[in-house]
């Protein structure tokens, strides 16, 4: 009975290991074809882009060999020159050349057609130029030469052994060269030898014995592949090209693929063999095993989820937290981006290095995916030019070259770079064909300079301010300026100066927020057709900070002496602010001992008065001191309720008494004016 059921024990312990061992085959057959899915079809994208950029490149050079042919089409003999000029331009190049249409030069015969090849001899090579047109060469029978005088644009040949020319197995890229009545009077030839395409489909060989070819767009064999085994089974990955049609295929033989699977099914048939004993053991590996292929293959999905996401947080590299700098009471500042799509090209950027706040605005040409690429290279480019560089015009000039040198889309961005040192309130700054920023309401003076990303060693030219405590700095892009509304009006530079002037008291934050509220009631129902930045940047005396402790009221004192405000004044504010912090320890942080007060001063010249402005801020519970009924000074100190004096002396301290919660803070403002 017992034999019985142990054998029952083994048949059912045999059946599910078996099963488990079939599902661990299953799981694992479907990561690994899942991942040699995923890894062909990311190589293919990679030899894609590869050979778009090669392409791209030759149509270029077709173009531009085309203006060339076209500019000096009445001296035949400056095409030698022009073909020339194009290979040492082009490194790339390896043969270049002009058709021309039957006698169209009567004096060079029936074919003249002008060809420079490059000629490698050793670890150098040299260019060889001659006219290459004749009987035995009739150029006119040419697939490149008769699709180029019918084709309006870039034409990509089939393959061929270009005997003439590049002397090699080329495809061609022709392109029609008209005269100034619009004739097509001759082709430009581009060869893209094939030995370069083979050197791009190396990418492909993604696993042994793995092979990889690349087909015209009429099936014709660019670079070949080899003949496939028959019987051998195998998995064929197929991607096109755009540009030309061509198409990138790769193909894996299925036993490479599963070799290792099929070693690991050999190990545990062996390992079911061992009996009994080892039975229980194999299944809880074996169930190990398969939550663990289960658990990678999970891993795996999420980490493809994560880096799309990182992928798309690192086209966003922006300052988001503010007050962005605690340690630094004499900067305020706030930015912020508001893109016409779901990502966008318009960028700022800030830090402090050395007691000197380092920032930047830009807009990049263009919307969507490429401007934030390039956006994100800008940012990128900041951060590591101005970690050694203090010099906003070679700043500016370092990151125009690293861009102007990769810049095969040629996008442009427009940029101010600036350097504050906190000390003494210089600003050393850069700005490189974008919008003028306004300084305390007026526009900052600004050299024309290019914008990045134009021209490589540019020489960029900087300038100079001295800002004053109190001075507000408002940076933005021209989606501001360039708003439209229904009706195709722009916001423009003069509305924002005038909306600007009435802000200046304001804080950075509350100005951008008011701007960005302008703007949206002035566009309305119109679609947004422009990103748009701002970045207001407020130079200010130092606050003094004092923590929730009535013992620290003196201190309050000697910080008004340093404000240097009139004499006459200095007691009456200094008596008006110890009151008002007082109030605000009492009422703000009831009963605690923790908690801190903010005081920070601001002055505001006006055309008849200049205003003296305090502002008081608490972290603690919602008060408003100004809701407090006014004391009756009239009555008797018995018939007197309690508190309200302190208040009371403040508005008769005080000329203007304000009180806003923002941001969870208690924020308390004392104006006093004094006429001009």
């Amino acid at each position: 009975m017992k034999s019985s059921a142990g054998f029952w024990i083994l048949l059912v312990a045999a059946v599910v290991l078996e099963a488990t061992a079939c599902l661990q085959y299953f799981y694992s057959r479907a990561a690994i074809e899942k991942e040699a899915i995923n890894r062909a079809h990311a190589e293919l994208r990679s030899a894609e882009l590869e050979i778009n950029v090669a392409t791209a490149e030759l149509e270029a050079a077709a173009k531009m060999l085309t203006t060339m042919a076209e500019m000096t089409l009445d001296r035949p003999d400056a095409m030698y020159a022009c073909t020339r000029l194009l290979l040492k331009t082009l490194d790339h190049v390896e043969s270049a050349g002009v058709a021309f249409v039957p006698d169209y030069y009567p004096s060079k015969g029936r074919w003249y057609e002008v060809c420079s090849s490059r000629v490698q001899e050793g670890d150098s090579s040299r260019i060889f130029t001659r006219q290459i047109g004749g009987p035995d060469h009739d150029y006119f029978q040419a697939e490149w030469f008769n699709n180029g005088l019918t084709i309006d644009s870039a034409w990509w040949s089939e393959p061929y052994m270009d005997e003439a020319g590049a002397q090699a197995m080329v495809v061609s890229c022709s392109h029609p060269v008209k005269d100034k009545e619009g004739r097509v009077v001759a082709v430009v030839c581009i060869d893209l030898s094939i030995s370069r395409l083979h050197r791009v489909s190396e990418y492909l060989q993604v696993y042994k014995d793995s092979y990889y070819s690349i087909r015209s767009s009429l099936g014709t064999d660019i670079v070949a592949r080899p003949d496939t085994t028959p019987g051998r089974k195998y998995m064929i990955f197929d991607e096109e090209i755009d540009s030309t049609g061509w198409h990138l295929s790769i193909i894996i033989p299925e036993d490479i693929l599963y070799a290792d699977l099929r070693h690991i099914g050999l190990i545990v048939t062996i390992l079911m063999l061992l009996g009994l004993a080892l039975l229980v053991f194999i299944m809880y590996v074996s169930g190990r095993n398969i939550q663990h292929l289960i658990d990678v293959n999970n891993q795996k999905e999420r980490m493809m989820g994560e880096l799309e996401i990182a992928q798309t947080i690192q086209r966003a590299m922006l300052p988001k937290v503010f007050p962005p700098f605690a340690d630094r009471p004499d900067l305020n500042l706030y930015g912020m981006v508001d893109p016409a799509k779901e990502i966008g090209g318009d960028l700022y950027d800030f830090y402090v290095r050395h007691d000197k706040l380092f920032f930047c605005v830009g807009d990049v040409s263009g919307k969507g995916v490429p401007a934030s690429l390039v956006m994100a290279t800008i940012r990128s480019l900041f951060r590591s030019v101005t970690a050694h560089e203090e010099h906003a015009d070679r700043i500016v000039a370092q990151i125009n070259d690293t861009l102007a040198d990769q810049n095969e889309q040629n996008m442009f961005v427009t940029l101010f770079v600036g350097v504050l040192d906190m000390h003494s309130g210089e600003l050393h700054y850069c700005n490189a064909g974008h919008n003028a920023p306004l300084l305390n309401g007026e526009m900052l003076p600004v050299l024309p300079n290019l914008p990045i990303g134009v021209l490589c060693g540019f020489d960029y030219k900087a300038q100079q301010t001295k800002l004053r405590y109190g001075d507000l700095l408002f940076l933005y892009t021209d989606g501001l300026t360039e708003a439209e509304n229904t009706r195709h009006e722009l916001y423009g530079e003069d509305r924002m100066i005038a909306v600007m002037k009435g802000m200046q008291a304001l804080r950075p934050r509350r100005i951008v927020d008011e701007m960005r509220s302008q703007v949206a009631a002035f566009v309305g129902n119109a679609e947004q057709s422009d990103d748009l930045t701002m970045l207001a940047i407020r130079y200010q005396i130092p606050a003094i900070v004092m923590r929730n402790d009535i013992q620290q009221i003196p201190t309050l004192a000697e910080w008004v002496e340093w404000l240097n405000v009139p004499a006459e004044l200095n007691m009456p504010i200094n008596l008006a602010l110890e009151e008002a912090v007082s109030n605000v320890m009492l009422y703000a942080y009831p009963g605690r001992t923790d908690g801190m007060v903010f005081v920070e001063y601001l002055e505001m010249l006006e055309p008849d008065c200049k205003r003296l402005i305090f502002t008081i801020s608490d972290s603690g519970i919602p008060f408003d001191p100004t809701q407090k009924e006014q004391a009756d000074i009239t009555l008797s100190a018995e018939d007197r309720a309690i508190g309200g004096l302190g208040i009371h002396l403040v508005r008769q301290l005080m000329d203007e008494i304000s009180y806003e919660r923002t941001d969870d803070k208690n924020i308390l403002t004392l104006v006093k004016s004094i006429k001009l």
